[in-house]
């Protein structure tokens, strides 16, 4: 007799998530036609869905991403370049870009799987060259200026240099300049320094032959406060997952946030008074309490340094939470009367609940972090 995975025998009801992340595409287009109002019908629109798409899915984000008529997408790396690219989800995107310089070793993947090469010195131009030589093919390129950055990407007095040399490189094709602001949600000062170098730069070689190429620059701060940013195309992250770069951008969108955590609650017990509760004892409770134990933890992507500082929301209450955080539980402060019952589902943050960005603000972080922590064993589920 064959043995039958777990759930699959007639009659036996798959086991419920314990926790969930619910990922709204509805917000997710929402959120990127407030993008494309802001910026205008010009620019392209690059969708970056680096990290899974900040722990939303890459795939699902980017297939309904191509439905609204984004067909670029950035991504970090080679990796996730090859995952979106053959994951089946995309139908014709114009272009993937991976923002890492590559290994000489990853090369060869960009050339077979069609991928745009981030080009950052004069050694990978020689490399990407002769290995794009020796397969007859041509390799596309963006060349990344490091305008202040500082963590990738050629010294602008060393561009020009780079861009002439891959005019002579037969087997590339250069796709695109672009540089990254260190400081976009800050309008003026140095962001305006780095667009100036950039647009002088690009401006310069543009001159030189005779031809336009796309550029880009903004990403999500800059799409907020430098309009002299959007360029050719722009490069929205977390606004389109429904979050600002920062509380103090002068431009808020009403974007609306893509994913809502929720875990189930799955006991409910009554403590004494001075009852201490969880690792280091940190807590005690004042009287007589009710308590509720909810299935997810710092594993899950709920920060151990949010302990005894959030609260969650069952059935549309707020509720502290108390105690040390674990790595697969939390517990939360439901008073002396309460009508919670074990199963109710808990939201961590999201649309009902508290926000990302104010959970990271509690955490000493950012929303970006957030949205990333949330890990691969809690379920996305797409509505």
């Amino acid at each position: 007799m064959t043995e039958k995975e777990p759930g699959s025998g007639a009659g036996i009801t798959p086991p419920e998530n314990m926790t969930e992340a619910l990922v709204c595409i509805d917000h997710l287009l929402w959120n990127t036609r407030l993008i494309r109002k802001q910026v205008g019908e010009t620019p392209r629109i690059m969708g970056i869905v680096k990290a899974n798409a900040y722990g939303h899915n890459v795939h699902k984000v980017s297939a309904a991403l191509e439905t609204i008529g984004i067909t670029d997408f950035g991504v970090a790396n080679i990796h996730e370049a090859i995952e979106l690219k053959t994951g089946g989800a995309l139908k014709n995107p114009a272009s993937i870009l991976a923002f890492s310089s590559p290994l000489t070793s990853h090369i060869e993947c960009f050339l077979q799987h069609d991928i745009d090469m981030t080009l950052c010195d004069s050694e990978t131009l020689q490399a990407a060259e002769e290995i794009a030589a020796a397969h007859n093919k041509t390799l596309s390129v963006q060349l990344k200026v490091d305008t202040g950055m500082g963590r990738l990407g050629t010294h602008p007095s060393m561009a020009m240099e780079l861009l002439r040399c891959m005019e002579n490189a037969e087997h590339l094709q250069l796709k695109g300049i672009y540089t990254h602001f260190a400081d976009s949600s800050s309008p003026g000062g140095f962001t305006a320094q780095q667009l100036a170098e950039f647009k002088r730069l690009t401006s310069e070689y543009e001159h030189a032959v005779s031809r336009t190429v796309c550029k880009h620059a903004a990403n999500s701060g800059a799409i907020l406060t430098a309009p002299g940013s959007w360029l050719d195309m722009v490069r929205p992250g977390i606004l389109l997952y429904g979050y600002h770069p920062a509380k103090h951008t002068p431009l808020r969108l009403e974007v609306k946030p893509v994913m809502q955590v929720e875990a189930k609650v799955i006991f409910i017990k009554t403590v004494e008074a001075g009852t201490t509760l969880s690792y280091n004892r940190t807590w005690s409770a004042p009287t007589l309490r009710s308590i509720a134990t909810i299935a997810a933890g710092y594993a899950d992507g709920y920060a151990r340094v949010l302990s005894g500082k959030a609260t969650v929301m069952i059935n549309g209450k707020p509720y502290p939470q108390v105690g040390t955080v674990t790595m697969d539980q939390i517990m939360v402060d439901l008073g002396t009367e309460h009508d919670v019952k074990k199963g109710d589902r808990a939201t961590l943050f999201g649309w009902d609940g508290p926000s990302a960005e104010a959970l990271s603000e509690i955490a000493g972080t950012i929303s970006y972090e957030t949205l990333c922590s949330v890990s691969s064993r809690v379920k996305r589920i797409f509505i």
